[in-house]
């Protein structure tokens, strides 16, 4: 599939690669000696998912009386060389075909397709995994990591682990200077606080990134569908890339490769603690998806793991850009949200639905007979949804006890209301409307659990 090409002929940055069997060895990857370089075969994707891979030609030589006898012969010849070098890899039948794959056997399928033009992405947990999956493979395998420059002191000591207790060196890619200072002179350090972090991101990983999959016709990430259902929740095992390119250039040049996809987080878990391999200290102090320093906190009981990166902003915009063609465009936008088709939340019998007509009606009830709490919601927002057994088990215990627990979905057309009104920042915001007191007060912790909650409506019921 790939051309073949000697190891004096690389002459640009590489990612590690490791054998089992033999000490670790660096491979690299980027711009190849003319001299040295074998022709490649040319290969294109487009994005309905299949890749063709055709064998240039030799130039016909000069015609000449002589040859014409021949022309029939050469074409027929020539048509039937490029058929059967013509080889098409449709790589959603794939994704099909690969659905109930174990890990292991996807990371096998992935390292035997493409070989040497293939590379692990390593930052967090699942990475940690996907490397012991390929190292149990027996095959050679390459790993690359993004520095940003404003990681945490603990992750820097866990890549070193890593590297120690498999023998190999990641080849770390880092933003380009230039860009970076260019960022801070003009905006600060924590610029990302106040218009979001997707320029920071930007500059410090993703431009990294691309260059770093230039080199490349494959990688291998550890998303999962459950890290992030506003997002990730759709993501095949094995895809065409819809955002980056790779060696070969031009749109669907490159596949991604997602071999935990179906794996739920403890079942990872699971599984890094049975092989026994370095996990990154934060783990411990309750950091469950890790990024950089500024932007990643641990979370707290009731919150989702994605709700510890970027916490400032809304549950759509939590992707960095390394993964941004899980953002879908849908016929469900509104206001320029684009959220996926999902069920309502927050189903508990002791639950009042609040109309937009209710809520206001509420808020202009300068005595009321029964304190209320009330969460503003969208049914898509993946940390909604993670403390809706929580907020459920509050109505049903406060069910008879003199305080009303509601819900008002405040997305859509109800969002510019809410922030309005309502003090809506970002989803969930829970407000408690006191007994005596017309304006709400909303509740400033993200404890979400039961006996959290509970605790605060005590205090200002």
């Amino acid at each position: 599939m790939a051309a073949t090409v000697s190891s004096s002929g690389i002459t640009s940055s590489a990612f590690s690669r490791s054998v089992i069997s033999s000490e670790p060895k660096v491979s690299q990857i980027g711009t190849l000696k003319l001299s040295d370089r074998v022709i490649a075969t040319p290969m294109s994707l487009n994005l309905s998912g299949k890749r063709s891979s055709i064998k240039p030609l030799n130039a016909e030589p000069k015609r000449n009386d002589s040859m014409v006898p021949l022309a029939a012969t050469m074409v027929a010849e020539a048509v039937e060389e490029v058929e059967k070098l013509v080889e098409t890899e449709d790589f959603a039948e794939l994704a099909k075909n690969l659905e109930n794959a174990s890990p292991l056997d996807i990371m096998d399928k992935a390292l035997e397709k493409f070989g040497n033009d293939i590379a692990i992405a390593f930052s967090g947990a699942e990475d940690v995994a996907l490397i012991e999956y390929a190292h149990l493979t027996g095959r050679p395998y390459r790993v690359f990591s993004l520095d940003t420059g404003r990681l945490n002191p603990e992750t820097y000591r866990f890549f070193d682990a890593v590297e120690k207790h498999y023998g190999i060196r990641f080849e770390y890619m880092f933003p380009d200077s230039a860009e970076v200072q260019g960022l801070v002179r003009n905006k600060g350090l924590f610029s990302f606080y106040e218009d979001g972090h997707q320029e920071c991101c930007r500059v410090r990983k993703v431009r990294p990134l691309r260059r770093a999959l230039k080199g490349l016709r494959a990688w291998i990430t550890g998303q999962r569908k459950d890290q992030s259902p506003g997002t990730r929740s759709e993501i095949p095992v094995v895809q065409v890339d819809p955002v980056f390119e790779g060696l070969d250039g031009g749109e669907g040049s490159l596949v991604k490769w997602n071999p935990v996809a179906n794996v739920e987080g403890s079942d990872v878990w699971s599984f890094l603690r049975t092989m026994d391999v370095p996990v990154n200290t934060l783990h411990a102090a309750g950091y469950v998806s890790i990024g950089c320093e500024p932007c990643t906190r641990a979370v707290l009981p009731g919150q989702h793991e994605r709700e510890g990166r970027w916490w400032w902003e809304d549950a759509k915009a939590k992707e960095c850009g390394l993964h941004k063609g899980n953002i879908k465009e849908n016929a469900n936008d509104v206001n320029g949200e684009s959220k996926p088709v999902v069920e309502d939340i927050f189903k508990s019998e002791n639950l009042v639905a609040l109309s937009r007509q209710g809520i206001e009606n509420l808020v202009k009830l300068e005595n009321r007979r029964e304190p209320w709490i009330v969460v503003l919601y969208a049914p898509w927002c993946p940390f909604c949804q993670a403390m809706e057994a929580s907020y459920d088990e509050l109505a049903d215990k406060l069910a008879g006890s003199g305080i009303k627990v509601a819900k008002f979905r405040a997305d859509g057309d109800q969002k510019e209301f809410a922030k309005k009104e309502l003090q809506l920042g970002s989803f969930p915001t829970i407000l408690v409307f006191p007994k005596n007191s017309s304006r709400p007060i909303k509740y400033p912790s993200e404890k979400r659990d039961v006996d959290s909650l509970t605790s605060f409506l005590n205090l200002v019921r």
